[in-house]
């Protein structure tokens, strides 16, 4: 079926994002479309405002609108404990669990397929924030694949001279899993990882 040509484009621009597929994005389409003109606008203004005022904290990596950020700022947090995560998403995630330590974000894709450069990771700043001596652990909070797994390798060799403590995510089964529809991998560190009752 032949769309108007606003319309199209429209739904094409939605493509574009995350995790949104053909019926996501001519739904939101749809219900933009529904919106009022001032709503239209506000939704409009609200996306280029964030483009413009949005950037990344140049301490740590996670998007703010103060540098450095409010996380920085934070007098209680916990400078001994440094977690770096590949994306800001991750901090918003950990941040809902209660952590109160300190970030580094990588925002930075690596991406093996994707042929991505290790060497492309900005270490310097990670380096330069555990050689001031506060930081006495790093939490490597890397997504659970091989990506994950050579990007903590790596940051694990770049952090090693420096003497403090690198540890990661513990791997395992989720709360509510079943055992028999566990792949291997996951139900080995679960095993490996095990704890005294």
């Amino acid at each position: 079926m032949k769309l108007a040509q606003p319309l199209q484009v429209l739904i094409d621009e939605l493509l574009k994002l995350p995790t949104i597929g053909p019926k996501s994005a001519q739904r939101l389409a749809m219900f933009i479309l529904k919106l009022s003109d001032d709503e239209a606008r506000q939704l409009a203004f609200s996306i280029i405002d964030a483009k413009r005022k949005v950037f990344p904290c140049p301490i740590c990596g996670y998007l703010t609108e103060l540098s450095p950020c409010l996380i920085c700022t934070d007098p209680h947090r916990d400078d001994t404990l440094l977690c770096i995560t590949e994306g800001v998403s991750d901090v918003m995630a950990i941040e809902r669990t209660g952590f109160n330590g300190r970030y580094f974000v990588l925002n930075k894709e690596f991406t093996l397929l994707k042929g991505s450069d290790i060497e492309q990771i900005d270490v310097k700043t990670l380096q330069e924030q555990i050689a001031k001596g506060a930081v006495q652990e790093v939490l490597l909070a890397l997504n659970p694949d091989i990506d994950g797994e050579v990007l903590a390798r790596y940051l694990a060799r770049v952090i090693a001279p420096y003497g403090v403590k690198v540890t990661r995510l513990a791997h395992g089964l989720p709360v509510g899993g079943d055992i028999e529809y566990t792949d291997e991998i996951t139900l080995k560190k679960a095993i490996e990882g095990r704890k005294e009752f």
